[in-house]
């Protein structure tokens, strides 16, 4: 079993900063692309960041040069630093991991999600 758990998100106003962890635990053998995904109310889920076991990182328009993905990999943690928030980054945030098994065999999982919201 493996287990993607992202913390809490919360509530911050619009040029407030917050940051998103996302701890994965259980049969991991190695763990390749980590993501951060978000949704909000009435529309489809979109990437927000990925960043790769080597670190190579890319970025949706809307968040770079504000938002920051990077990794512990001696951890299996991903982070979500978010900088200068906009009321329009309110969406449920979710943590995606590409995990490798004992067999090298790659599953993509999903976090339960964290609510961010910012106020205007």
């Amino acid at each position: 079993q493996v287990q993607l758990v992202e913390s809490a998100g919360g509530l911050v106003q619009a040029g407030g900063s917050l940051r998103l962890s996302c701890a994965a635990s259980g049969r991991i053998f190695s763990i390749n692309t980590m993501a951060w995904y978000r949704q909000a109310p009435g529309k489809q889920r979109e990437l927000v960041a990925r960043i790769t076991n080597s670190g190579s990182t890319n970025y949706a328009d809307s968040v770079k040069g504000r938002f920051t993905i990077s990794r512990d990999n001696a951890k299996n943690m991903v982070y979500l630093q978010m900088s200068s928030l906009k009321p329009e980054d309110t969406a449920v945030y979710y943590c995606n991991a590409d995990i490798v098994d004992r067999f090298l065999t790659e599953y993509n999982h999903w976090g339960q999600g964290t609510q961010v919201t910012v106020s205007s």
